[in-house]
């Protein structure tokens, strides 16, 4: 296979999508904090960072001669999404986007710059944001950290011709295309020419002076020198680069509504479901946001029916298909669907416990009041107390029927409105939750293993069972989730304020506990992933789930 051609490397444009709260973040301040992040990451940048230690010297030599932008563009504003899992609310859709560029002023250097050179910085950037994202401070907004951050390479010169990019010549040079346009792959010397042949496909260029290649997770454009000065900036980026996070926040945005549609639908079926009114207005939500994005997308259909452009259309149909839009809202109609079948069944359930645990008291209410007993009663009170005369022992009479009678009615009305509350507490859930310290500096912590809040730090604790008591059940849940014994010390309160749980109406007593025995004897389970003893001091910098921050304050352990 011929492979004397180079592509010469001119800039790249990295992508990485997200959810914004505009209350609380600023996205165009949030960019030039990432962008100086970056530029930190890259001053302090170590061995360890790097992932190909036989590239670091070339790649410490890039990020010393990088030129760096960031900017955030929202996509999606009126965009009301809640992630399930954190809780978290947001406004917007859209996506931070980096100018990037090596060696500008050194021309001879960029020529050095390979495309699995070009896949090391990302990747760093990419860890570097996972942790960022992840800190307390930066609840307003939700990075797409479990994609690769989108390269987009650009040459404009190769070395040692110029090419007419004919379908012959592409089968001559795919092996140094293949490498260029899926800039995550590798470039492994045993490859089979059939994956080569896969690459090289659907180049969207209409011209032989131009390559126009666009992928999952990165893109490369070829343009001639003379092209690239008259058409980049005034057709190529509106037409080519823009649409690319455009449709990949779409993408991320269609997933996130999917996996939210997981996690209410494992919720109406778990033990720990209470409130179908919260799962109800939470699928209600996701609709909207579906809708919300085929309303989106129906202007890109409309440019597809009517923009005579053919290259601009060509685009957008390659776009559409390789993030495979179409399927996956196929999909997610299936799963509102199958949300729909299932809380119907849900329906049914709920209304059968309520209907048996009320069942006697109300039919009793209802004899009563159908036969008119309770009316009779309160006629025969007051005949009682109208009495002016008659023998002692007659009034004597009188009275002991009236207080039975009153009795009665007052122990009637107070068991109708007592089942009223046993209604109104089935749509309650109990848990408990333990702050347990050692010494006077740590404090137990699990990292939970399912949502809501998976991965998140938290206290012990869990729902109580039937017949449980809410000591007997601390107890229990710290020993499951950590094998750790303890006592209670003393109740730090009972926390029910609305919303504090995303799974419903969930009321929480806390309880402060000291371990019997010996710490070292911790070890996770049940619904922990781990259980970890956490500093105070570190205990300022967690992103605690539900209100448990709340608590640790309330038990003094939090200033």
């Amino acid at each position: 296979m011929v492979e004397d051609l180079q592509f010469i490397h001119e800039s790249e444009f990295w992508y990485i999508s997200s959810f914004l709260n505009t209350s609380e973040i600023n996205g165009h301040q949030k960019s030039k904090e990432i962008e100086n992040l970056v530029k930190t990451t890259f001053e302090n940048l170590t061995e360890d960072d790097i992932y190909r230690k036989e590239l670091k010297n070339e790649i410490f030599e890039m990020v010393k001669n990088v030129t760096i932008n960031c900017k955030w563009i929202p996509y999606l504003d009126n965009f009301p999404y809640k992630d399930e899992n954190s809780d978290r609310e947001f406004n917007t859709l859209g996506y931070f986007q980096f100018d990037v560029e090596y060696y500008k002023e050194n021309f001879s250097k960029k020529e050095s710059l390979r495309p699995i050179l070009i896949q090391q910085i990302p990747y760093i950037l990419h860890n570097k944001l996972k942790e960022y994202s992840k800190k307390p401070e930066n609840r307003g907004f939700y990075l797409d950290t479990e994609s690769p951050i989108y390269v987009f390479v650009t040459s404009n010169k190769t070395k040692p011709k110029e090419i007419e990019w004919t379908q012959n010549n592409i089968n001559q040079y795919k092996k140094v295309i293949a490498y260029w346009n899926e800039i995550y792959s590798g470039a492994w010397e045993d490859y089979s020419e059939i994956l080569y042949d896969s690459r090289v496909k659907n180049n969207l260029s209409n011209r032989l002076s131009e390559l126009h290649f666009i992928r999952r997770n990165s893109g490369f454009i070829y343009m001639a020198e003379e092209n690239y000065k008259n058409f980049f900036e005034s057709y190529m980026k509106e037409f080519v680069l823009d649409p690319t996070p455009k449709m990949r926040a779409v993408l991320f945005a269609l997933r996130s509504i999917s996996e939210s549609l997981d996690l209410l639908f494992l919720k109406a079926q778990s033990e720990g479901f209470i409130d179908i009114n919260t799962i109800e207005k939470k699928i209600r939500n996701l609709r909207f946001l579906r809708g919300l994005i085929q309303t989106k997308l129906s202007l890109i259909y409309a440019e597809l029916d009517y923009n005579r452009r053919q290259h601009y259309t060509r685009v957008l149909k390659h776009l559409l298909n390789e993030f495979e839009i179409d399927s996956i809202i196929s999909r997610l109609n299936e799963k509102f669907n199958i949300i729909y079948d299932s809380m119907q069944s849900i329906y049914v359930k709920k209304n059968e416990e309520v209907q048996k645990r009320t069942e006697k008291g109300l039919n009793l209410l209802n004899l009563l009041f159908g036969a008119g007993i309770l009316a009779d009663l309160g006629q025969v009170i007051m005949l009682v107390f109208t009495l002016q005369e008659g023998a002692p022992t007659t009034i004597f009479l009188n009275g002991i029927i009236a207080f039975i009678i009153t009795s009665i009615l007052i122990i009637t009305i107070a068991f109708y409105i007592y089942m009223r509350l046993q209604v109104k507490e089935t749509g309650i859930g109990k848990t408990v939750d333990a702050v347990i310290e050692v010494g006077k500096n740590e404090v137990v912590l699990i990292k939970r293993k399912y949502p809501p809040f998976q991965d998140f730090y938290a206290l012990p604790g869990g729902f109580i069972e039937k017949g449980e008591k809410a000591k007997e059940a601390v107890i229990r849940e710290v020993k499951e989730e950590t094998n750790l014994d303890v006592r209670i010390i003393k109740k730090i309160g009972l926390y029910n304020e609305e919303g504090r749980d995303p799974r419903g109406k969930i009321h929480s007593t806390a309880f402060k506990c000291q371990i019997i025995g010996d710490a070292s004897i911790m070890k996770s389970g049940d619904d922990s992933k781990e259980v970890e003893l956490i500093s105070k001091e570190n205990l300022k910098r967690i992103d605690l789930a539900f209100d448990h921050e709340k608590i640790l304050k309330d038990a003094n352990v939090l200033d």
